[in-house]
């Protein structure tokens, strides 16, 4: 028998997911504040909306651990019949070896990999079945996070991290200007837990607007916990790794994140100019001074209320930058309901975001502006999304408009943006 302590399955990363979690809870005191997830609400008559487990996840729809769940790179097929699994590390004085379910390997015993430029790589042609398997480092450490898998054939690319359970975050830009906007912000960086221990590795990138809210405990208007958010998804492997920018609103947030003039406010319009901001002013800078993944299905953006809007406005008008869109809250009102005219008129372009993910409550004083909400779902499938397909519509029963209910469901809009990384082929 295996010792449960060597055997890297589902009740281990869940167990590091537990005491994680258990961990903030006591560093972070707003955190114990937060309203408890309640129920999220099923389809209504007519609605076509994924069923949703209760406090968690698309109804099975979260990645086993001990699966698949762990796959963070592409796959290609062999007619020849050799399985092939590549590891990207940095080499160094190390050594590498694998343990899987399945002859020649064993999870009792390390298979040694062979050394090649950036990691190592381990060949078969003795395989008939698909099979979980893990590195270890040095022949003792295994990999963190879930199990890979890989099945006959098929040649796999991943960028394991050992020893980084955690990601960071921190202001990296002090004062971004731009020439666009005529101002300067501060942008916040989150770096995913592998990032600094696993240099071969590159990641998608998550842009999400008012980044004074997304790390910021002790933020005047409440915390995303978005850190959080994606450690936890890296450890029990529903979410990739990934990168997030959050430059911070300024006094000029409503019309940076609006796409018209609103009458009965008498002000708003800048969002083609904030959106041009973060595609070429910032998107280069992050790109060339971080390990970014750069097609757009690897790239995301995402925000609340006035946040959500201009969210859904970048897939309107920009899809080939942002492949990846999610819209939390979003103020679908403004200006008599434009951005739902603007979804429907997207029928005609040849362009448009891979995923959407669409949420709101329906609590408080305004409801969450769940009804229009509602019925912006029902735009993005009358120009052709499937329901949990490449559209995700979420009504939280109970969720009130702040960012304690944000933090609740961002774990949930991240795994169906990103979720764990699919079969595209080669490392880039």
């Amino acid at each position: 028998m295996i010792p449960s302590s060597r055997l890297p399955l589902a009740s281990l990363a869940s167990a590091f997911v537990r005491v994680t979690a258990a961990l903030t809870l006591a560093a972070c005191g707003a955190e114990a504040s937060r309203p408890a997830a309640p129920e999220v609400s099923g389809p209504t008559p007519g609605d076509a909306s994924v069923v949703l487990a209760p406090g968690g996840g698309v109804t099975g729809g979260a990645p086993d651990a001990g699966r698949d769940a762990g796959k963070d790179a592409g796959t290609t097929a062999d007619a020849g019949g050799v399985t092939t699994i590549r590891v990207h590390y940095p080499t160094g004085a190390h050594t590498l070896s694998l343990r899987g379910a399945a002859a020649p390997l064993s999870w009792t015993t390390n298979t040694p990999a062979a050394r090649i430029a950036d990691g190592w790589t381990w060949s078969s042609r003795n395989m008939t079945t698909a099979f979980d398997f893990k590195p270890l480092l040095d022949g003792t450490t295994w990999s963190l996070g879930p199990n890979y898998r890989v099945s006959p054939g098929e040649t796999i690319d991943i960028t394991p991290r050992f020893r980084s359970a955690q990601g960071s975050f921190s202001v990296r830009w002090q004062a971004f200007a731009s020439p666009t906007l005529g101002r300067s912000r501060r942008v916040w960086v989150y770096l995913p837990p592998g990032y600094e221990e696993n240099t071969e590795a590159r990641y998608p990138v998550v842009y999400m607007h008012d980044g004074q809210n997304l790390f910021d405990r002790n933020a005047s208007f409440g915390c995303w916990y978005a850190d959080q958010a994606l450690d936890d998804g890296a450890a029990n492997g529903s979410i990739r790794e990934a990168i997030i920018v959050g430059p911070e609103a300024t006094a000029a947030r409503m019309t940076d994140y609006t796409p018209s003039v609103d009458p009965g406010r008498g002000e708003g319009g800048g969002a083609d100019a904030y959106l041009t901001s973060l595609a070429t002013e910032l998107r280069p800078l992050v790109d060339r001074e971080l390990r970014t993944l750069t097609a757009r299905e690897d790239t995301a953006i995402i925000g609340s209320s006035l946040g959500g809007l201009v969210s859904a406005w970048a897939g309107v008008r920009r899809p080939a930058t942002f492949g990846l869109v999610g819209a939390m809250s979003p103020s679908t009102w403004w200006d008599s309901t434009m951005i739902l005219g603007a979804v429907s008129g997207m029928s005609t372009q040849a362009t448009k975001p891979l995923r959407v993910y669409v949420d709101s409550g329906n609590a408080g004083p305004s409801a969450d502006d769940a009804v229009n909400t509602a019925e912006l779902a029902r735009r993005y499938r009358s120009v052709g999304y499937r329901d949990g397909v490449d559209l995700l519509y979420v009504l939280a029963s109970g969720h009130q408009h702040n960012e304690a209910y944000w933090a609740q469901r961002l774990p949930r809009a991240l795994a169906f943006l990103l979720g764990p990384r699919p079969h595209r082929g080669a490392m880039p």
